[in-house]
């Protein structure tokens, strides 16, 4: 998902970049809501995106001298939904491309589009089905986190294959090999992002219970009522 600076052809940049603005602008309200309501939800949110710039700053090298990444929203999606991590995903990438040369400025469009918009959308929706379906909340976590990675994946294939179209194969051709040179790491690392986010939110129960009950995460307690004093005539 770190398309790399001038990588792609200038219009296709402009296009992500006008595809993911208006997701961005909404985030931008959706965190500004988030804090107005719920003040305390801050520091979740500060260690949502905290999480995220740290996996998604891994480097692990993949085949043909490419490098494959985790992403780290799946936590953010799940804990705020994915608006909320439209911003906050613009701003590990932004961050990311200055500082670590990780992506770039040029491509920051199409790197959001796919890391910081489909990829939380799908965890959310993955997650969402796994507790419909009667799945506890880690089987929902690991599925999101897993299923967001491997979207972000999918979607940053699609976009080079029509910047890159094969000569005989076409668009579909040229995304069937990217996905499948992603594929060899990105799906190994799916797997270990989803179990690692499991962890996360181990923690984030022990430690907070309160705040992920604000959020709709932990369910409210049952309420206790207290014993009737009254005795009978």
């Amino acid at each position: 998902m770190h398309i790399a600076e001038g990588y792609l052809p200038p219009l296709h940049s402009l296009a992500w970049g006008l595809a993911a603005a208006p997701f961005v602008v909404h985030g931008a309200r959706a965190v500004v809501r988030q804090v107005r309501e719920d003040p305390d939800s801050r520091l979740l949110l500060g260690a949502a995106g905290a999480f995220s710039f740290v996996l998604s700053a891994l480097k692990l090298p993949s085949v043909t001298g490419s490098c494959s990444h985790p992403t780290g929203t799946g936590l953010g999606a799940v804990l705020f939904r994915p608006p909320v991590m439209a911003l906050l995903g613009t701003i590990v990438l932004f961050f990311q491309a200055v500082l670590l040369a990780h992506g770039g400025l040029t491509t920051l469009g199409a790197n959001v589009f796919s890391m910081a918009i489909v990829g939380p959308w799908v965890a959310y929706g993955a997650y969402r089905l796994t507790r419909a379906a009667g799945g506890g909340l880690e089987l929902g976590v690991f599925f999101a986190a897993s299923l967001g990675d491997l979207a972000t994946y999918c979607v940053t294939s699609v976009q080079l294959a029509l910047a890159f179209p094969d000569a005989a194969t076409g668009v579909l051709g040229a995304a069937a090999k990217f996905g499948s040179i992603f594929a060899i790491t990105q799906i190994p690392l799916a797997i270990a992002e989803g179990l690692l986010t499991v962890l996360m939110i181990r923690l984030l129960v022990r430690v907070s219970p309160a705040e992920l009950t604000r959020l709709g995460v932990l369910p409210a307690p049952a309420a206790t009522t207290a014993p009737s004093t009254r005795t009978g005539a």
